[in-house]
């Protein structure tokens, strides 16, 4: 690779970026958005099942919803500015540039273009009303292609497939731009300002909705730079998945689907949410996760029975999924809770800024407030397009790009073996999947600090005279995976999806460490 400069440096290509590059293009700078994807779908925003949550004509109970889910942790202020943006921001770029086709009641309503254009909002757990936009059940894949293609078509935009940043330019305080990566060939890109947007960090469980990339480079990258980071202790956890067998091969089953009137079982056939909380299937996700893992725990079983609804009619694309996977949905689809979203992460202001200069975090890696303890569903794509765009328009008018002195990245020493970093993230995730999971106690996160801290030293050693994309997500898994599980050590309340259990529980636990150390 060559080094190469630009006005705004976009790293990730799920909706968050995509939206920060178009604002930065728009206003005229020069944009390079990185992205370790090859297919849209390698991008977690593709993923995105339920849909965009907009306040319609209703914004304070968009607001009171999403600080109720977030267990009353959500900044006020970062609420306001995304309930205020949303409607907006949608019509903006999905609506007029893009012209994406959210289901409709009817196709009349649909064709006539009209402000009440006959939407069929969805809802899901945790909202008082419809308000989702949504398309089928797979909104993510029908948003983030057409946008894609749209930034393909600007001139003033350059987009570098299977490509990864591995570390950011820093100097003086300053962020410069990135270390790139692409067919085992490094090189700094400079930037006037540079933008993460590198999504989630599913990689680090053994269950996850996220795709395989999600390392959570962005924020690792962001940390080691000396950025701040916060509310690393909420990792959600989305309660139906398909519970599939020990390999962990899984996929989502939207809130939409319970939104619709689907109910959940345990094996003895009784619904169980209820007695949970008063919304049942309804209840915020960390409640109904929760839920759902004690039951599979007490009865061996839960499944997600849909027969209230016509299931292959009204999400045909769920059920394509199921006939792939062998599963007759008429028996009700065995569900399990599995990783699904990081509330916390790099911190940003309204602007999508971090604590270092030129450097802005937006989407899943970054830590707007919003969420606070728990997400509110359908509230993902929302954060990362009204972020987005924010943090584009303000990083175009960032400065000029800079030359400085990048890191020197070593690259000396015969390559590793191909299963190294395979075997390395396998202990990983069962480490977090054990001790830093759905409920979590002292001691087993105290465990899982003393494995990570080895494994973190390990990698450490390796990266000094080796330089490859594996490596480098090992090292930010292992970056991570620290930095959550110490924030989770460090914060003593139960909150949202940060659950600890009882010290009797705990106590009666037990667990030996995950290594075997």
């Amino acid at each position: 690779m060559q080094r190469t400069t630009t006005d705004v440096l976009v790293v990730g290509s799920g909706i968050a970026g995509c939206a920060a590059a178009l604002a930065a293009a728009r206003d005229g700078a020069e944009v390079t958005l990185a992205t370790k994807a090859t297919e849209p779908e390698d991008a977690s925003s593709w993923w995105a099942q339920g849909g965009i949550a907009v306040s319609r004509e209703h914004p304070d109970a968009f607001r009171e919803d999403i600080i109720t889910a977030s267990d009353d942790e959500a900044d006020p202020g970062a609420v306001e500015t995304l309930v205020g943006n949303a409607n907006e921001a949608v019509e903006d770029v999905l609506l007029e540039t893009l012209g994406i086709e959210f289901d409709t009641t009817d196709e009349s309503a649909k064709a006539a273009g009209a402000d009440e254009r006959g939407f069929a909002y969805a809802q899901e757990a945790a909202h008082d009303e419809p308000r989702i936009l949504h398309v089928n059940a797979s909104t993510g894949r029908y948003i983030l292609p057409p946008l894609l293609e749209h930034l393909q078509g600007l001139d003033n935009v350059t987009i570098e497939q299977d490509t990864a940043a591995l570390e950011l330019v820093t100097h003086e305080g300053l962020v410069h731009g990135a270390i790139l990566e692409r067919d085992g060939e490094f090189a700094p890109c400079f930037a006037g300002a540079t933008v993460l947007a590198t999504g989630g960090i599913g990689a680090l469980y053994p269950r996850t909705t996220n795709p395989e990339g999600a390392t959570g480079d962005g924020i690792a990258m962001a940390a080691l730079a000396g950025a701040d980071v916060e509310d690393m202790e909420y990792v959600q956890f989305h309660p139906t998945a398909y519970a599939g067998d020990e390999s962990g091969d899984t996929f989502l089953l939207s809130e939409a689907v319970r939104g619709e009137g689907a109910l959940l079982r345990n094996a003895e056939g009784e619904r169980f949410m209820p007695d949970y909380h008063e919304d049942a299937e309804l209840a915020p996700r960390d409640v109904v996760a929760r839920a759902v893992q004690e039951q599979i725990d007490e009865t061996g079983e839960v499944t997600l029975d849909v027969s209230p609804l016509d299931f292959a009619d009204e999400f045909p694309d769920l059920a394509h999924k199921c006939e792939e996977y062998g599963v007759d949905w008429s028996d009700g689809i065995p569900v399990a809770p599995a990783e699904h979203f990081l509330c916390g992460g790099v911190a940003v202001d309204d602007r999508g800024r971090a604590s270092l200069d030129r450097l802005f975090a937006v989407g899943e890696c970054s830590r707007t407030g919003v969420h606070g303890a728990n997400r509110l569903a359908s509230t993902s794509l929302l954060e990362g397009l009204v972020w987005g765009l924010r943090a584009g328009e303000t990083a175009a008018g960032a400065g000029d790009p800079e030359v400085v002195e990048a890191p020197d990245l070593l690259d000396s020493d015969p390559p590793l073996a191909d299963n190294f970093a395979r075997d390395k993230f396998v202990r990983l995730r069962r480490v977090m999947g054990e001790f830093v999971g759905l409920s979590r106690n002292t001691d087993d996160l105290n465990r899982a600090q003393a494995v990570l801290r080895r494994l973190k030293g390990e990698v450490d050693a390796y990266t000094r005279t080796r330089t490859s994309r594996g490596l480098y997500e090992l090292r930010s898994a292992t970056v991570v995976a620290l930095l959550v599980s110490r924030a989770a050590s460090e914060n003593p309340e139960s909150k949202g999806c940060h659950y600890l259990e009882p010290p009797a529980t705990a106590a009666e636990a037990g667990a030996e460490t995950a290594d075997g150390d």
